[in-house]
């Protein structure tokens, strides 16, 4: 019972799926279900991959990809596009940690934002179009999960940036057991490619500890946005990687 709480704790923070209503999402209850944050990447995932499949029976592929990414922003809130922005906002117009950290924790767009979540939308979208139509869906339910699993293992890396008595952080400190979890969570659908999505997977891991030597360089750790950031980044890194390699196989 405990176990299925903190499940629902992990979707509720993370999606506006319907939840049992007497579910919290409290800041320990969050970093107790970290092991479930690539579980609920697979759910997105899933869901966008669903959204693509109907469209495309109705639609130009064009369309179905777009219906399949709105489907996902729509699932999350923009919850991970939102921290980009944040993220593009902050380290784009800050040049010391204090001010990068102010920019973050203002909650209005600007410039560096805007650019920022329109080229990543934009590249995501045609990324996804390049990809071998048989392999999108799956891809998509991979990509969503492992991309997920790497905020948890640079919160285990490296220490949270702002002072955590006005800022509680997410995913602190995760256990040897819910790293292993979410671990299984994250890597387990790539079983289902086999070899080639080896390029891929390390391409997005490298992306992650690049993003994780960034922040830390600059603002000694990482914040909420942060996070958002990475599940972005090498969520596309991912797509990328798996279009330039099997364009070459």
């Amino acid at each position: 019972m405990y176990q299925i709480r903190l499940f629902f704790a992990a979707l509720i923070y993370f999606t506006r799926i319907p939840s049992p209503i007497n579910i919290g999402h409290t800041p320990d209850q969050l970093n107790r279900a970290v092991r479930y944050f690539p579980l609920v990447g697979l759910i997105v995932g899933s869901i966008a991959a669903l959204a693509y499949y109907g469209a495309i029976r109705l639609f130009s592929r064009e369309t179905a990809v777009l219906i399949s990414m709105i489907a996902s922003i729509l699932l999350t809130g923009a919850f991970h596009e939102d921290g980009f922005s944040d993220f593009c906002d902050g380290f784009g117009g800050g040049w010391s940690r204090e001010r990068i950290l102010e920019i973050m924790r203002d909650s209005r767009i600007g410039v560096f934002g805007a650019i920022g979540i329109g080229s990543m939308l934009a590249l995501k979208y045609h990324m996804l179009l390049e990809l071998n139509q048989n392999k999108l869906m799956p891809l998509l339910i991979a990509a969503h999960g492992l991309s997920r699993l790497f905020p948890v293992w640079v919160a285990s890396a490296i220490p949270y940036a702002r002072d955590p008595g006005q800022f509680k952080p997410t995913a602190s400190n995760p256990t040897k057991l819910e790293l292993l979890i979410a671990s299984i969570f994250g890597l387990g659908p790539l079983l289902y490619f086999g070899p080639t999505i080896l390029f891929p997977a390390i391409a997005a891991t490298l992306a992650a500890t690049a993003m994780a030597l960034y922040v830390r360089r600059w603002i000694g750790g990482y914040t909420g946005d942060c996070m958002g950031a990475i599940q972005q980044v090498t969520e596309i890194v991912f797509y990328s990687t798996a279009v330039a390699f099997w364009t070459f196989m």
